[in-house]
């Protein structure tokens, strides 16, 4: 049986309603969260019962809380005797580590709680002395996770809880052999939670091989787009591209632009390029160093610097409020990837803005991304000095696909020139009613701030090893 997350009543607190403690609540209303989103809603009971977790969700939908909150309250519940690694949270790149550690450390405020984010690229002395004082929750990347394992500096026998956030995005990075094998080394109970923007067969078997007995939950379909973007696309010639993006960029109304490039070089390049435009740029992807990275995401932040250009690996992480324009400099060759982009921007309810530039040889990678999503995005007027060589609505349309990159099978959209309608913003995975829903924990969420005892709570852990 399903059923729906009730509506708190008027005047409590939504996050209490969810079995979330007074202490907890009140760390959320100081970061200016009000109400659950989703994923949120359905996740958090489910985590505080004990349940395993297989969660599609978008960035940006707050899956950090769906499940820092609830591995928090039971860190709180169940002290331990000794400093140790409870928690293990894996993640894909250095930002988005250190952007789910920020959240642990907002949510922890006053608990006494410590959380330490570990990635590679940086000196990994100053982590074996932090680790000296094991925290009880660890945040890091696979890659430098499975060496201080192979020296001894990092204890993980009495992990409890481990979550896999981005699992779709390490499996990209070839990350995923490695996070077997973390995942062989931690004790067989615990409760594991695996967030992925996407399910490919991959990540279906890995799910089936580490998680127990796991309730899924979808929210904001990949094919999903948020409604308050505005979304347009310039036809222009390849070769023209940079000056078109000075153009654009020259508006007033463009605040802070996060634009995307297919590769490093390219992100180097068109940083570059604005630069000698006068406009305030500056790269991000792998090749950068972790200290030219925080510089241009601080600045970023902060106002000081007006766009940054990146690579879809080095985006992960990039979490900054009020984004008005995300820019594909280069059409992703995966359509799903385009959702992944421009939802980065028009979050919280504010309106946001994505432009595409497209050229000839990209034209059947916009295909493919109006066939998934539903929508015709609307045509730019770039103007005959950018413009492209052929007019679009005359191409052929059995023309030959770009050699270069992964492109899917696509078609072509009739009817009228005009938007279409968007997918729905939330669905189960795999049952036919919509929203985020979630099976009868049997727990009580009525407003106790605790559900139940911590031996209730996890009746659906995997059960100890006879």
């Amino acid at each position: 049986m399903n059923t729906q997350i009730s509506t708190p009543s008027k005047g409590a607190d939504p996050f209490y309603e969810l079995g979330l403690s007074n202490e907890l609540c009140d760390a959320v209303a100081d970061a200016g969260y009000r109400t659950p989103t989703p994923i949120q809603a359905a996740a958090i009971p489910l985590v505080l019962d004990g349940i395993d977790v297989l969660g599609c969700a978008q960035t940006g939908s707050g899956k950090t809380a769906a499940f820092a909150l609830p591995i928090l309250q039971q860190l709180l519940e169940e002290p331990a005797a000794k400093p140790t690694v409870r928690a293990l949270v894996l993640a894909p790149t250095r930002e988005l580590a250190a952007q789910i550690g920020d959240c642990f450390g907002t949510y922890q405020a006053g608990t006494g709680l410590r959380h330490l984010v570990v990635f590679g690229g940086v000196n990994k002395n100053p982590q074996v002395r932090a680790l000296r004082r094991p925290p009880e929750v660890l945040v890091a990347c696979p890659g430098r996770l499975l060496d201080l394992m192979s020296t001894g500096d990092v204890d993980l026998s009495d992990v409890e809880y481990v979550v896999l956030d981005e699992a779709d995005r390490m499996l990209d990075m070839g990350f995923i052999h490695d996070v077997r094998k973390i995942l062989k080394a931690l004790p067989e109970e615990r409760q594991t939670l695996l967030f992925s923007a996407t399910m490919p067969k991959e990540i279906e078997k890995l799910a089936a091989r580490f998680l127990y007995r796991p309730e899924r939950i979808a929210v904001d379909p990949v094919a999903s787009t948020a409604p308050p973007i505005k979304q347009s696309v310039f036809f222009v010639d390849a070769k023209k591209k940079s000056a078109l993006l000075g153009k654009l960029l020259q508006d007033a109304d463009v605040d802070r632009a996060l634009v995307f490039t297919r590769t490093k070089h390219g992100a180097n390049r068109v940083a570059q390029r604005l630069e000698k435009l006068g406009i305030g740029a500056a790269p991000i992807h792998g090749n950068k160093s972790q200290g030219a990275r925080e510089r241009a995401l601080s600045g970023f932040k902060d106002g000081s610097i007006r766009v940054v250009v990146a690579t879809d690996i080095a985006s992960r992480g990039i979490d900054v409020k009020s984004l008005s324009h995300v820019i594909n400099f280069d059409l992703p060759n995966i359509p799903e990837t385009y959702v992944h982009r421009v939802g980065r921007t028009g979050r919280a309810g504010e309106t946001g803005t994505a432009w595409s530039l497209c050229s000839d040889e990209e034209r059947p990678y916009l295909r493919d991304i109006e066939k998934l999503t539903g929508k015709r995005l609307e045509r730019a007027d770039a103007g005959e000095d950018f413009a492209a060589a052929e007019d679009f609505d005359h191409e052929s349309r059995a023309g030959a696909r770009p050699s270069h990159g992964r492109g899917r099978s696509g078609g072509s959209r009739s009817g009228p020139r005009r938007s279409g309608g968007s997918g729905s913003s939330a669905q189960r995975r795999s049952r036919p009613n919509t929203g985020a829903a979630r099976r009868p924990s049997g727990g009580d969420a009525s407003g106790s701030g605790t559900s139940g005892s911590g031996a209730n709570r996890r009746r659906g852990r995997r059960p100890k090893p006879s």
